[in-house]
Formats: structure tokens, sequence, C-alpha cells
């Protein structure tokens, strides 16, 4: 009952997570676009604009809507101003949550694996902790050096420092446990530059238009370069969010180097549109194939290239040892397994019909990524999983 109860706390976290991280992303792109896309004042002359830097005009919803932004301050703050940080505040607060719950509660199945690092649990917590408020510091100070004068130089060498950490990672925590704690490092770096440098700047100009004191720029120059690059994080987190459920990702042998590809498609697609917002889509069009191509090149190179056919006859009852020894004390109707109520996803496999039904997906997470057992918690060998995938490429026959 208490494992069943928590699976409900679980949801409830995850989606409050995605809540909360939709109504924040979809808040970073829209400002993205929007100040990409500003007319500056002197291009029309219809309306008086005083202290104007830009403006927009949009249809949406059956309605018009006139966007200005001011070069520094207007000259009156109105009394409702609309502030946009609870949205990542609560995205990182519950995605925290979520990963406590998950990789540090319930770290023997989801962060260890005794086959890649023999590491204890709290040693796990440290590594994980260690590694997300190291990466927010590095970044920070990366900020703050000369290096951020050039973007590019700036941008890659962030790009591999984070391929680094994935690989480093890799060698002490299972593959799924590994691709979080990168997406917890992006994550940690877009909410603290909300906490500690967009929000802080921000209170600065509004605080000095009240005083009627004119504002120091740089606060809000810092938040602008901030934003943009909490705008470039995005999409290689919506990726990390959702590759659990592709285990072909995370469990591959070089799951840090397909997940720091996988990245490298979401930038070149996020810098796509952000050359298409500044009416640059002709230079930028080129950006989008480059990144269908080196998707599937990824998809083609990470196809395993085991061919298992040809090697000795696997009886069934091979197969059903290993698999009760393995598998079924969580793959049952009533899991012996203490960590499980119900079978993971549904999934049984106990007897001969469920096994051969679900051959494909023991293929997939047991012999092509070792993705399962989670963690390796009952100690599957190399040996048995070979085995297992010579049945299954003899034709998986129960009979």
């Amino acid at each position: 009952m208490a494992v069943e109860m928590m699976e409900w706390v679980q949801l409830a976290v995850r989606w409050i997570h995605m809540i909360t991280g939709i109504a924040w992303i979809g808040a970073s792109f829209y400002f993205v676009w929007l100040d990409m896309n500003l007319t500056p004042p002197e291009q029309d002359g219809y309306k008086d604009k005083a202290g104007v830097g830009g403006e927009l005009w949009a249809v949406h919803g059956g309605g018009f809507y006139e966007v200005q932004k001011y070069r520094a301050a207007p000259p009156q703050i109105p009394p409702v101003l609309h502030w946009f940080k609870y949205e990542a505040y609560f995205t990182w607060i519950s995605g925290f949550i979520l990963l406590t719950i998950l990789y540090y509660f319930g770290a023997e199945i989801y962060t260890i694996d005794k086959s890649v690092a023999d590491i204890s649990v709290d040693v796990a917590i440290l590594i994980g902790i260690g590694s997300i408020a190291g990466g927010w510091f590095v970044y920070d100070m990366m900020c703050r050096s000369p290096l951020i004068n050039n973007q590019a130089v700036f941008g890659l060498i962030l790009f591999i420092l984070l391929t680094a950490t994935a690989w480093g990672l890799a060698q002490v925590f299972t593959g799924r446990a590994a691709y979080i704690h990168v997406g917890a490092i992006m994550g940690t770096i877009m909410a603290a530059n909300v906490l500690v440098i967009i929000i802080p700047g921000q209170t600065k100009m509004v605080n000095a238009a009240k005083r009627g004191e004119p504002a120091d720029p740089l606060p809000g120059l810092w938040a602008k370069q901030r934003s943009l690059h909490n705008n470039y994080f995005t999409l290689p987190v919506l990726f990390i969010m959702i590759s659990s459920h592709y285990p072909m990702t995370y469990g591959s042998s070089y799951g840090w180097l397909l997940l720091a590809g996988i990245a490298l498609v979401g930038i070149l697609v996020r810098h796509f549109f952000n050359m298409k917002n500044q009416g640059k889509a002709k230079q930028g069009f080129i950006l989008l194939p480059i990144a269908f191509v080196l998707f599937f090149f990824i998809a083609y190179a990470s196809m395993p290239k085991n061919d298992l056919a040809d090697m000795a006859p696997v009886p069934f009852a091979t197969v059903e040892r290993i698999i009760e020894d393995r598998c079924a004390s969580c793959h049952a109707t009533n899991p012996s397994s203490k960590d499980f109520d119900s079978p993971p996803k549904g999934v049984k496999l106990e007897t001969a019909a469920q096994i051969a039904r679900e051959k494909t997906r023991i293929r997939q997470q047991t012999v092509d990524t070792k993705t399962m057992p989670q963690g390796n918690i009952t100690n599957m060998t190399d040996e048995e999983r070979k085995l297992l995938g010579g049945w299954i490429a003899q034709g998986a026959k129960t009979d």
C-alpha cells in the first residue's frame, strides 16, 4: 500500500513539474521571440515614442495587441507590474523533489548499478548533489569571466564541459541517472539565472525608476544574456525529461556521447528559430537539415550490431530460468520485490506466452542496452543476457 501511495505522490509531483515547466518554457520562448521581433520606433512615425526602444503589434484570440519595450524605464511605474519568476522556482522545486524521491530515496534501483560502480547510497547522493551545485558554480564563474565576451567560444566550452560531466556521471551512475543529473545541472543553471541574476537585476531597475533615478543598464544586459542562455538550454532539458521512456538512449554503451549529439540537435533547432525571429530564416535554414541528418546518423550509429542468431541453440528452459531468477521478482502479478506492489508498466513475465510476447522489450532492455533489471539489482550476468539475445534471435520459440 505504501509503495502504491508513493507512486501517486510521484505522479502528482511529476504533473506539477510538467505544468510549471510548460509555463516557464512558454514564457521564455515568448519573450525571446518578442525581444527579437521588436520594431525600432524610428521606423514608424505615427505615434510619440519617447523612451520606447521597440514595439510590436500582434493579433491573437480575436484581438489586437500592442507591446512596447522601454530603453530604460517608463516615466511612471504602473500599479500592476507582472513578473515572471514563480514558474521557474516551482519547476526547479518540483524537479528536485522528484529527483530526490526517485534517484535518492530509490538510489539502489535507479541510480546505483554495482556493475558500473560499487558505491553506497550516501556517496551516490553526494555525487549527485555535488555535480548539480558544481555545475552552477562553474557556469556562473564562466559568465563572470572574459569568456562571456565571445558567445561562440563560451557556448563551445560550456558544451564540452557538460559532455565531460555526462561521461563522468556515466562512470558512477546508471545511464538513466546520469542523464537525469545532467538535466538537473542545466535546470539548476536556468532557475539560478532567474533567482540570482534576472530577478535581482529587474528589481534594481524597478526600484531606481520608483525613486526617479536613472537605472543602471548593466543588470538588465546581464539578465537578457542569461535569459538567452536559458533559451538554448530548454530543448536539451526537454529531451532529457522524456529520455527515460527510451532506454536505447541512456542505456547505450556511449549514452553520454549520444546525449551530447541529441543536445546539439536541440541547440541547432533552437538557433534556427532564434535566427528566424530576427528575420534571418534564409541564412539559418541550413541548420534544420543538418539537425535532421545528425539525429538520424545518431540513431543509425546507436543501433545494436550483435548477431546472436548463429550461436548454439538456446532452449526455452534456460530462458525461463533466467527470467525467474532475474526478472520475475518485479514482473509478476504479485511482485516479491519490496519496491513494487504491481508489475512495472504492467509487464508480467510468468508464463511462456507472456515472455514470448515481451521478447522485443526484453531484447531492447536486457541485451541491447542492459537497462534491466533496474540498477542490475538481481545481478544478471553478461552471459545470461547473451543467452536471452540468442533465444530471441533464433525465433523466440517456447516449445
